[in-house]
């Protein structure tokens, strides 16, 4: 089954941080190595993934932070769910 570049390029991101499975990645992956606008996109992409890792891998939020943005996530989840149920 030939695999559209544009779902290629939105599952990049699960190949390159593992969360997929090994078909769904050899599949990902055969697509890559063969279509050349693909073979572009991924390598900014992992190069991308490289770096911030690189920059950023071993920082971690403020926990004051982490709680901070935890409520606002749930403030907002919530708000949608009223206003979609009115």
């Amino acid at each position: 089954m030939e695999l559209d570049c544009t779902a290629v390029l939105a599952d990049v991101w699960l190949m390159l941080d593992n969360e997929c499975d090994e078909a769904t990645k050899a599949r990902l992956q055969h697509h890559i190595d063969t279509c050349g606008p693909c073979i572009e996109a991924y390598g900014i992409e992992e190069k991308l993934k490289r770096l911030l890792n690189r920059k950023c891998g071993g920082d971690k939020a403020p926990e004051s932070l982490r709680d901070r943005l935890t409520l606002e996530i749930r403030r907002t989840v919530t708000v949608t769910e009223v206003e979609t149920e009115s």
